[in-house]
C-alpha cells in the first residue's frame, strides 16, 4: 500500500509518543511502583515505632498479661494487622487471627523479616499470607527488656496488605493512560495539522515541477517561509528560470540556424557518424528532387551517385577536408562543386556543401563557343579581304578591270566585317544589361509601314509580296521605339533574304489579354525543326553556305530575342518545311 508524506508523518509521530509512553511505562512507572513500596515501608515502620513506643510504656503490664488482646485491641485502631511474636517463632497474639487458632499457626522464626529484626533490629519482607489468603507488607522489630541492649521480649510485627499499593499503582497507571490517550489525540492532531501544511507545500512543489518536466517552465512555485521547503521551492524557481533562459537562447540559436540553412542557396548536407543523413537543407532537396523521407539512410541510397559517395567516403576515411566537381542526372543535368568536411568533436559526423555550378559551365561553354564563332566568322572576310588585296596589288597595273572587281570585294568584306562588329557591340550591350528600354506608347502599325517601305524595293526586284495585317484593336504598344524598330528590321530583312522568288510576306499585328502580338510570315522553303530550338542562339544558322553568302552575321535573331524580353515580352517560332515560316513576339499594350 502507498502512503503519502502526510500519512507517514502523522504515523511517525503517532509511533513516536507510543513509544515514548512505552518507555515511561517500562522505566519510570518502576521507578514510582519502588518509591511507593519504599514510602509504605518507611510509613510502616514509623507506625511500627509508635506501636513499639507504646508496647514499651506498657512492658509491665504486657510482660505478664495477654498479648493477644493487646494486639486485638491496637490493629482495628492503627489498621494494621498486628502480630506478637516471642524469640524463638511462636506467635502470641495476632489481630487478624482468633485465640483458639494462634496455636495452629506456623513457627514464625524463620520468616524473613524475624529473621531480619532479631539480628539487625529492623526486618521487612513482602510475601503472600497463606493465613489471610492475600498479599502483605510485613515490618518487624524487637521489644526489649532493659533498654536496648538488653534481652529481646518479644517481636513485634506489623503487616498491612498491598491493596493500598496496588491502587496507587492502579491510579498511576490509569493517569498514565490517560496521558497517553490526550498526548496521543494531541500528537495525531499537531502531527496531522503539521504533515498537511508541510503537504500542501510539497504537493505545490511537486504540481510545479510536474509542469516543468512537461514542458511549461513558467511555472513558479514562488514559496513563502524560509525553512527546507521555502528554499526547495525557490531553487527549483531558480533552476526553472535558468533552464528557461538556456532554451530560450537554445532555441534562438536553433532558429537562427534553421533560417540560415533554409535561405542558403547552397545545399547542405550533414551526415552522422555512421555517414547516414541527419540534415539537408531545403536548396538540397529541392536542387536533387529530394523529399524529408531522406533523413536517417545512406546518402547512396537515396541520391545514387558514385562521385558523390568517392568525396564523401575520402573526407571520412582520411579526417581531412576533400572535394570535387559531380554531375547529377535528373529533370536536366546539373553540376555542383561538393566540399566535404569532417566535424570536430562529438557527435563527429560530416557536413558536405553543394555549389551549384551548371551555369558557371554552362557560360564557360557559352564563352568558349562564342569565342570559337567570333573566331570563325571574323576569319572568312578579313582571308577575303587580304586575298583581294594582294590580287589587286598585282592586278592593278595589268588589269584594272579584274583590280576594281577585287576591290569590290574588298569593300563587301569590309562591310560584312563592320556589320559583325556593330551586331556584337549590340548583342553586348543588351546583355550586359547596359540597354535600359524606354518605356513610351508604339504605334506598330505605323513602326510596320515604315520598316516595310525600306524593303519593298529589294522585294520587288526579287518579286516578293509585302502586306501588312493592321489589329482589330488600337495596336499600340509599350516600349522602346527604337528598339521595336530594330526587332521589325531584323525579322522582316531575314524573310526577304532567305525568302525565294514569289513568296508572299505578311506582317500581322493582333490584340488580345492586354498583349500586342506581332508575327511575320512568309511562304517560303520553312525550317527544319531540329533547328528550331537554337535559332536564337548567337551565330546559329539553320544553312550556313547560304547565311553567309547573303551576308548574314547569325546575331539577328539572337539580339531580337534579347530586346524582346528586355521589355517584357516573349518571342517564338513556327515552321513547317515548304509551307513557310512564322515569327511572332508579344509586347505589353499600351
Amino acid at each position: 500500500m502507498k502512503l503519502d508524506i502526510r500519512t507517514k508523518l502523522v504515523l511517525v509521530s503517532v509511533g513516536l509518543i507510543a513509544a515514548s509512553i512505552l518507555v515511561l511505562e517500562v522505566l519510570v512507572g518502576r521507578e514510582i511502583e519502588a518509591e511507593i513500596v519504599s514510602s509504605a515501608r518507611d510509613d510502616l515502620f514509623e507506625r511500627l515505632a509508635l506501636i513499639e513506643r507504646e508496647a514499651e510504656g506498657r512492658r509491665a503490664e504486657l510482660s505478664s498479661g495477654d498479648w493477644d488482646a493487646w494486639a486485638d485491641e491496637l490493629g482495628p485502631r492503627a489498621h494494621l494487622r498486628v502480630t506478637v511474636i516471642r524469640p524463638d517463632g511462636v506467635v502470641l497474639g495476632d489481630s487478624e487471627v482468633e485465640r483458639a487458632a494462634l496455636p495452629e499457626l506456623e513457627n514464625h522464626h524463620d520468616r524473613p523479616e524475624i529473621a531480619a529484626a532479631i539480628a539487625e533490629g529492623r526486618g521487612y519482607s513482602s510475601r503472600w499470607s497463606g493465613t489471610l489468603r492475600r498479599q502483605l507488607v510485613y515490618v518487624a522489630a524487637p521489644v526489649r527488656a532493659g533498654g536496648t541492649s538488653g534481652p529481646i521480649l518479644v517481636i513485634l510485627r506489623v503487616a498491612e496488605p498491598l491493596e493500598r499499593l496496588e491502587q496507587a499503582l492502579a491510579r498511576f497507571h490509569r493517569t498514565l493512560l490517560v496521558a497517553a490517550v490526550v498526548a496521543l489525540g494531541l500528537a495525531i492532531v499537531m502531527s496531522t495539522v503539521a504533515a498537511q501544511l508541510m503537504s500542501r507545500a510539497l504537493r505545490g512543489i511537486t504540481r510545479a515541477a510536474r509542469r516543468m518536466s512537461a514542458g511549461d517552465l513558467a511555472a513558479r512555485i514562488r514559496p513563502g517561509g524560509d525553512d527546507e521547503i521555502g528554499q526547495l521551492g525557490r531553487t527549483l524557481d531558480g533552476l526553472a528560470e535558468n533552464l528557461s533562459q538556456t532554451l530560450d537562447t537554445l532555441r534562438g540559436e536553433r532558429d537562427l540556424f534553421g533560417r540560415m540553412l533554409e535561405s542558403m542557396q547552397e545545399g547542405v548536407l550533414v551526415l552522422d557518424r555512421d555517414l547516414r543523413v541527419l540534415l539537408i537543407n531545403r536548396a538540397l532537396r529541392e536542387m536533387l528532387l529530394l523529399g524529408a523521407d531522406v533523413v536517417g539512410r545512406l546518402p547512396i541510397e537515396t541520391i545514387r551517385n558514385t562521385e558523390l559517395q568517392a568525396v564523401l567516403d575520402a573526407a571520412a576515411s582520411t579526417g581531412k577536408p576533400a572535394s570535387g566537381e559531380v554531375e547529377m542526372a535528373g529533370l536536366g543535368p546539373r553540376r555542383f562543386m561538393v566540399h566535404a568536411t569532417p566535424l570536430g568533436g562529438e557527435p563527429r559526423g560530416l557536413v558536405a556543401v553543394f555549389v551549384d555550378v551548371t551555369e558557371i559551365r554552362r557560360l564557360e561553354t557559352m564563352r568558349k563557343d562564342f569565342v570559337a564563332n567570333v573566331s570563325h566568322e571574323l576569319r572568312t572576310p578579313i582571308t577575303a579581304v587580304r586575298s583581294a588585296a594582294e590580287t589587286a596589288r598585282r592586278a592593278i597595273g595589268k588589269d584594272p578591270e579584274a583590280a576594281l572587281r577585287f576591290v569590290d570585294m574588298i569593300e563587301r568584306n569590309a562591310l560584312r566585317l563592320h556589320e559583325l562588329v556593330e551586331d556584337l557591340l549590340e548583342l553586348s550591350r543588351i546583355e550586359s544589361k547596359q540597354f535600359r528600354p524606354q518605356s513610351e506608347a508604339v504605334d506598330l502599325a505605323q513602326v510596320a509601314e515604315q520598316v516595310l517601305a525600306i524593303f519593298r524595293e529589294r522585294a520587288e526586284r526579287k518579286k516578293l509580296r509585302l502586306s501588312l495585317v493592321p489589329s482589330a484593336g488600337r495596336g499600340v504598344a509599350r516600349g522602346d521605339r527604337r528598339a521595336i524598330e530594330q526587332i521589325f528590321t531584323n525579322l522582316v530583312e531575314n524573310a526577304v533574304k532567305y525568302c525565294g522568288e514569289g513568296v508572299s510576306i505578311t506582317v500581322r499585328l493582333a490584340e488580345r489579354d492586354a498583349l500586342c502580338r506581332v508575327s511575320v510570315e512568309d511562304t517560303g522553303p520553312g525550317i527544319e525543326p531540329k533547328h528550331l530550338p537554337r535559332l536564337f542562339e548567337r551565330f546559329y544558322r539553320a544553312d550556313k553556305g547560304r547565311s553567309r553568302d547573303m551576308g548574314g552575321t547569325g546575331l539577328g535573331l539572337s539580339i531580337v530575342k534579347h530586346l524582346v524580353e528586355a521589355m517584357e515580352g516573349n518571342v517564338s517560332v513556327d515552321s513547317v518545311p515548304g509551307k513557310g515560316t512564322t515569327f511572332a513576339f508579344t509586347l505589353p499594350a499600351a
